[in-house]
């Protein structure tokens, strides 16, 4: 099946000129002159040319993440399967995890699964079916329920041409199901999309779910296109009454008077890629979507990842200016003036000091609490982990087999038992102890963020200067999940001598030593795990309550010196007589004129975006 673009024009135009093909090098040069200017500046700038170095970066690898979205049973996957010309990402009637999926370009199929505690697994040179099955182990309810695994997300490697064009689709979990976890997680993840696909079916019509999330996408997503799914349920009249009642909900909810709405079977265009019959790709409506998404990437990708960066960029100039601007402020007041407002300023940083020790302490109480929360997990994992392979095991002593056979299938039944019991337990820990460290951590970030903002509002009235707010972002950093055992079972533990007086004794009598023994390799089992399980999630607690208290600590200390180091040169230069602190003033002024300069040329650049 051909997948090259057309030269022709797609009959669906793209709104909005496409952006002279220069404007990556002229973006470019605009980040790397602020990173330069930046780094001149002088150590109370040093946290801003790290941030405009990552732009760059980002810039140069020109990623564009195009999301599918819609609500449960709609088609998404069916669609991107449909696109890469296989069946290879997992459909059903169950939903599948709270777990979005990446597809990359690659010359073989690979699958690499990233956890929450920061492993990775890898599979390279996949088939088809096996990269399928890969993927069901690990995104499908049915085999990860409620994404016991800790899986962060999924990253897939596949040939297909549509994804050669510098894109990343992704196929996100559907909102509206049963599993609501499932519609958090999507509505989080929108941010991180730069342009989406809403898929919704012919049949049934659009639902208030759905008429809600439209509104709530089109708020965080830059581009958004959608598509009609199933369009082979319905006849033409009953379509077209379809399309104008979505045309109607999408007026409703803000979209442009004339959106494009694709109309696809996805079931069908699969079917056409996998028997390679063109007429059936065309009749199915896949390829006049295909043409658009390529001439998409090919004319609107890097506009709107350089409108992103750019603004950004413009947010790390207006900080640099800021500090700027209250250097050349301070060198205009007399030495008095300045030192009273360097008085004013301390005071307030003495304050908010002091608050920083009650949160300090208030923190250690909540340490002392989530600690406590972890060893009552800890023994009820400890009761339910032993009355479970207790359990499991008294089924296998139940048959009538001879000892030796009957030991050696416990023991090849409770090593299969053993892993996958603490493998869904470990996950279910693993997510409890995050839980209850978001429930603590979040709303002292929340206080921090208002310290912060509080000792530069200060800053800003005394020296009478602008300052950006910083807003929370409600964001910490997961604990690592331990390493845990998950095979410890000793097959030759039984000393010679005790086997051959077990082959002694009568059956009852040998099956009921046999229980002793594996009973107490299994409680041993259930001891080693738990302990090892509790004591490194303890180990970690302590490291995550540690590097939060030093960054609480850091966050407020750099703050008050960035400021200090400005007021410190101004009154520096207060010390010195006019003829070295006015070349000081012209210096500030023509590192302000030049922060302006690129405050406006990166404005300008986004509005020709």
């Amino acid at each position: 099946m051909d997948e090259t673009p057309h030269q022709a024009p797609t009959p669906h135009c793209i709104s909005g000129p496409p952006h002279n093909g220069d404007g990556a090098a002229e973006l470019r040069a605009l980040l790397g002159e602020a990173r330069k200017l930046c780094e001149s500046l002088g150590a109370g700038f040093y946290d801003l040319p790290p941030r405009l170095a990552e732009f760059q970066q980002r810039l140069d690898e020109e990623r564009f993440h195009l999301a599918v979205l819609g609500q449960f049973k709609r088609g998404k996957s069916t669609l991107l399967n449909a696109l890469l010309g296989e069946a290879l990402l997992p459909t059903g009637v169950v939903p599948l995890t709270s777990i979005p999926t990446f597809l990359h370009a690659g010359k073989r199929r690979a699958v690499r699964v990233f956890f929450h505690d920061g492993r990775e697994t890898a599979f390279f040179d996949l088939t088809r079916e096996q990269a399928s099955n890969v993927l069901a182990r690990h995104v499908t309810e049915k085999e990860n329920p409620k994404n016991q695994l800790g899986v962060a997300r999924v990253e897939v490697e596949h040939p297909a041409a549509l994804l050669s064009a510098g894109v990343v689709m992704i196929d996100t979990p559907g909102i509206g199901s049963t599993l609501r976890h499932n519609t958090e997680a999507t509505l989080n993840f929108l941010p991180q999309c730069d342009g989406a696909i809403f898929v919704v079916s012919a049949d049934p019509p659009v639902t208030e779910v759905e008429k809600t999330f439209i509104k709530a996408v089109q708020e965080k997503v830059p581009k958004l296109r959608f598509v009609m799914n199933k369009i082979d349920y319905l006849t033409e009249e009953e379509l077209e009454e379809a399309v104008r009642f979505f045309d109607r909900v999408l007026k409703e909810s803000g979209a442009p008077d004339e959106e494009t709405i694709f109309r696809v079977s996805a079931k069908q265009g699969l079917d056409a890629r996998l028997r390679e019959d063109a007429l059936l790709w065309e009749r199915s409506g896949l390829r006049e979507l295909q043409r658009y998404l390529l001439d998409f990437f090919s004319r609107e990708k890097l506009r709107i990842l350089q409108l992103a960066l750019a603004r950004k960029a413009l947010a790390v100039v207006a900080d640099a200016a800021t500090k700027v601007e209250l250097q050349r402020r301070s060198l205009r007041l007399s030495r008095r003036e300045l030192e009273q407002r360097i008085q004013l300023f301390d005071s307030k940083v003495a304050e908010i000091e002091q608050e920083k020790l009650k949160m300090t302490d208030l923190l250690s109480g909540d340490r002392r609490r989530t600690v406590q929360r972890l060893e009552d997990l800890a023994e009820a994992l400890r009761h339910d982990a032993g009355r479970y392979l207790h359990g499991a095991l008294s089924e296998i002593l139940e048959s009538k087999e001879n000892g030796a056979t009957l030991e050696d299938k416990a023991k090849a039944r409770l090593a299969e038992e053993i892993p996958e019991y603490f493998t869904a337990k470990l996950a279910a820990f693993s997510s409890d102890m995050n839980r209850t460290l978001k429930l603590v951590l979040v709303p002292y970030q929340e206080r921090l963020t208002g310290l912060v903002n509080t000792m530069s509002a200060t800053a800003a009235e005394l020296f009478d200067v602008s300052y950006r707010v910083i807003e929370s972002d409600g964001r910490f950093e997961e604990l690592h999940r331990p390493y845990w055992v998950t095979e410890k079972w000793n097959t030759s533990i039984t000393p010679v001598a005790q086997e051959f007086l077990d082959r002694c004794l009568p059956f009852e009598l040998r099956k009921r030593r046999l229980q002793k023994r594996l009973s107490e390799e299994v409680q041993t089992l259930v001891i080693h795990n738990v302990e090892n399980l509790r004591w490194a999630t303890l180990r970690n607690l302590d490291d995550t309550f540690r590097s939060f208290a030093a960054a609480l600590d850091q966050k407020l200390k750099n703050t008050a010196e960035a400021t200090r180091m400005a007021l410190r040169a101004a009154h520096a230069r207060r010390d010195e007589n006019a003829t070295t602190s006015e070349p000081a003033v012209k210096r500030l002024e023509q590192n302000a004129a030049e922060l302006a300069r690129l405050e406006n040329s990166l404005g300008r650049f986004a509005d020709s975006l």
